[in-house]
């Protein structure tokens, strides 16, 4: 038995019977970096129990199509090229508005929790948010 689990993992001498180099090697991580974007959706979506894609997913996406990009560019894959040229865009797009989002939000004067722009009220604590973002001074 371990003989035939050896010859799975060491196949005519080599690890998992592939010729390995840098670029099968940055191949196979943009493989797993562009795999793990679901795994990291998957979590977030059960543990609040609805769908959710974090930030996370964008940039897992983003970092995956552009090694996976440059592994078909060495390649010279054609197919794999037209497949990842523009696959990052929506990716960085996502988080560019992502980031404008979480630029436009203000501070609650109440318990100072970060509110979305689009509020009027904190979520936390229903103390009307100040419409500039800045916090009002009590005295």
């Amino acid at each position: 038995m371990t003989d035939f689990f050896h010859h799975l993992i060491w196949y005519h001498d080599k690890f998992l019977g592939v010729d390995w180099s840098v670029w099968k090697a940055v191949g196979w991580l943009g493989n797993t970096v562009f795999f793990t974007r679901f795994m990291v959706q998957w979590y977030a979506t059960e543990k609040r129990r609805q769908v959710v894609i974090p930030v996370m997913f964008w940039w897992f996406s983003l970092l995956g199509s552009l090694l996976l990009l440059t592994y078909s560019i060495h390649k010279r894959d054609s197919v794999f090229i037209c497949a990842y040229a523009v696959a990052w865009i929506p990716y960085l797009r996502n988080l560019m508005i992502h980031q404008r989002h979480e630029n436009a939000r203000r501070p609650c004067p109440e318990c100072r929790l970060s509110a979305p722009a689009s509020q009027n009220y904190c979520g936390q604590c229903g103390a009307r948010l100040n419409p500039s973002g800045e916090l009002e001074i009590k005295h």
